[in-house]
């Protein structure tokens, strides 16, 4: 593997990220525990900085937040996708900005949806995805982790933590 394409995988794997300008190429540095990467308590600027980034352009991955707030709205039914049974439920990080959170229900350890309601106030640690300004949000907000994120994630809800 070229130092390259080595770089490139890891800023795709959300282990290098942009503007980082020096990791020793090693196997080691591929095997990076990410959870290393999200704040320990929560950051909706470090969130906010993420999300500006992505919706001006800079490089795209998956990465790893701890963001708070307010639920303002959730669907009331659990919807089955290919990954399987999912709850979903927005949280206003700023007055005006808010996110969509996605609960991989299978995965968790939680009471059957809906367990989260308008007004809550939550804490969530999972993967940001920027697929466009339209297709934006937070999954792997449970326990799990594969092989394609390798970071343990939960949502907390007025103190009752869900993983």
């Amino acid at each position: 593997m070229t130092a390259s394409a080595f770089f490139r995988s890891l800023l795709a794997a959300g282990i290098l990220s942009a503007g980082a300008t020096t990791v020793a190429p090693s196997a080691r540095a591929a095997e990076t525990d990410l959870t290393a990467t999200v704040p320990a308590s929560c950051n909706n600027q470090d969130f906010l900085a993420k999300q500006w980034a992505f919706e001006n352009g800079k490089p795209k991955a998956d990465v790893p937040v701890h963001i708070c707030g307010t639920v303002i709205a959730l669907s009331p039914k659990a919807r089955r996708t290919r990954s399987g049974w999912h709850g979903y439920f927005y949280v206003a990080v700023t007055p005006r900005i808010s996110i969509r959170i996605v609960s991989g229900l299978d995965e968790m350890n939680a009471p059957a949806w809906p367990w989260v309601n308008k007004g809550d106030q939550v804490e969530v640690v999972g993967r940001y995805y920027f697929d466009s300004i339209r297709r934006q949000g937070i999954d792997w907000t449970h326990h799990g982790t594969g092989w394609s994120w390798r970071v343990p994630g939960y949502v907390v809800v007025n103190g009752k933590r869900y993983e």
